[in-house]
């Protein structure tokens, strides 16, 4: 069994070693600062030499700036004028034109600061060069698209010319088809002729019989013949009768007795349908007043089939 005696040289042994250590680290870390500060100071001696020559050249090229910096005004200005033709040329790209104007303006501001360098106008003179080359690329898109609507424009007033000739030889078959239509329109117009209307009284004995005064009036009717025509459609057919009164208004079975007619909506006293078979029809239009008293004057009849007036009556009440 070891006494501490005999460990105590072991202990001494691991603290000179750790020392030893801990000196050749900071021996280590002395000389990489060193020669960090030997390569910073070289990079700061260089860094000034550069600053300096950069003021020489400034100094050098000082009586050359001024010429250049108006070239390129110039040209900037220039830019700008040729950009507006390109817009008047072609609007729909005024958005993208605009905004490389926008940009031509900005370098026009940045020239015109006091404190602008040689260094800088060269970069504004590789910033003019890019722009008038975007410039020159929107001219071309320009002027193939102008080519290309002179192209169009041109066949464009060809074919107007031809669909010019195409509607007016339209045209003028479509008016002879309307001419036509309205002849065949007109000679299938039905007619009432013949027409009688009057206003009837009751008697006592429940016969009706013809009456001109108001005051016994109890039932108007009109008797009329449709006319014969082979021209118009065979089949079912309303005919209307238009009763107005020597006040203006028209008497109504129903207050929604309205018809088209070539006049409109059209009020109507009474209606009958009949099967017309393209011969002549006898018929005759009852309107009931159903207690209504009539009123002296003069009324007068209107008859209507298929929106068209066909005849008109009058008759006189005392």
């Amino acid at each position: 069994m070891e006494t501490p005696e005999q460990n105590q040289p072991k202990s001494n042994r691991f603290y000179f070693v750790f020392i030893f250590i801990l000196l050749a680290g900071l021996a280590w870390l002395t000389l990489a600062w060193s020669r960090q500060r030997a390569a910073l100071n070289t990079c700061n001696n260089k860094n000034t030499a550069l600053l300096a020559d950069m003021a020489d050249m400034e100094d050098a090229l000082s009586g050359y700036t001024g010429s250049m910096k108006q070239d390129l005004k110039q040209n900037l200005n220039q830019m700008l004028r040729d950009y507006n033709k390109l817009i008047e040329k072609d609007a729909t790209k005024a958005d993208s034109l605009n905004a490389q104007k926008a940009q031509i303006t900005q370098l026009l501001k940045k020239l015109d600061r006091a404190n602008i360098t040689a260094r800088d106008l060269v970069r504004a003179r590789r910033e003019n060069e890019t722009l008038r080359s975007i410039m020159r690329s929107y001219a071309r898109t320009i002027d193939s698209l102008n080519t290309l609507n002179i192209d169009l424009g041109t066949r464009l007033e060809e074919t107007n010319v031809r669909l010019s000739t195409t509607t007016t030889e339209r045209d003028n078959y479509r008016r002879q088809a309307e001419e036509s239509q309205q002849q065949v329109k007109k000679g299938s117009k039905l007619q009432a002729y013949g027409l009688q209307s009057e206003a009837l009284k009751q008697r006592l004995n429940n016969t009706m019989e013809v009456t001109n005064r108001a005051k016994n009036a109890v039932q108007f009717r009109s008797s009329f013949t449709l006319s014969e025509n082979v021209l118009t459609s065979a089949g079912r057919k309303t005919v209307y009768m238009q009763i107005t009164a020597p006040s203006g208004e028209v008497l109504q079975g129903s207050s929604n007795f309205v018809t088209e007619t070539e006049s409109g909506s059209t009020p109507y006293s009474q209606r009958k349908d009949v099967d017309y078979q393209n011969q002549a029809l006898d018929l005759t239009i009852y309107y009931e007043l159903k207690g209504e008293a009539a009123t002296k004057g003069t009324y007068k009849v209107r008859i209507y089939c298929e929106g068209q007036l066909i005849g008109t009556d009058s008759f006189t009440l005392k």
